[in-house]
């Protein structure tokens, strides 16, 4: 294999790209006895910076209620540039929706942690999470769009 087919995966950076707390209820809330519901949504997004580098981004929000108040909204998104070259189309897709987030997600688990303990809460830890389900889930809804299958919902 030449030096140019050689597949590529290098790490150029990992950085906090955002970060946001608020606490719209505060100082009347934080005197509530009662345990506040907390709701957590991620997502991941890539797309490409340059030639062979792209930018990968995991984001969290994490709200907390007491009946319908919030005690605090946390929206944070934590990123990472790679350099990735010389890999098929279907092993590049793998690589950002699988590999990419796994390396980011620690750091934005480790920040939305923080953030909430510096806002004066007990920290909420964010679960592992298995970005390989979450590709192929992804991948299996894009597959049904494209076959023209209405999208399954799901009501509670």
């Amino acid at each position: 294999m030449s030096e140019q087919e050689t597949p590529v995966f290098q790490i150029q950076r990992v950085y906090l790209k955002g970060a946001s707390l608020e606490q719209p209820n505060s100082p009347a809330i934080l005197l509530e006895q009662e345990s506040p519901s907390v709701d957590i949504q991620l997502g991941v997004n890539a797309g490409p910076v340059a030639d062979g580098v792209f930018e990968v981004t995991v984001t969290a929000t994490v709200q907390t209620k007491i009946k319908d108040k919030t005690v605090f909204l946390v929206e944070a998104s934590q990123a990472g540039i790679f350099e990735i070259r010389n890999l098929p189309p279907e092993q590049m897709s793998q690589v950002m929706g699988i590999a990419c987030p796994q390396i980011v997600y620690p750091y934005l688990r480790g920040n939305v942690a923080d953030l909430i303990q510096r806002g004066g809460f007990p920290p909420v830890h964010l679960a592992e999470i298995n970005f390989q389900a979450m590709y192929e889930q992804q991948q299996q809804q894009q597959a049904a769009a494209a076959a023209g299958e209405a999208p399954k919902v799901v009501t509670q």
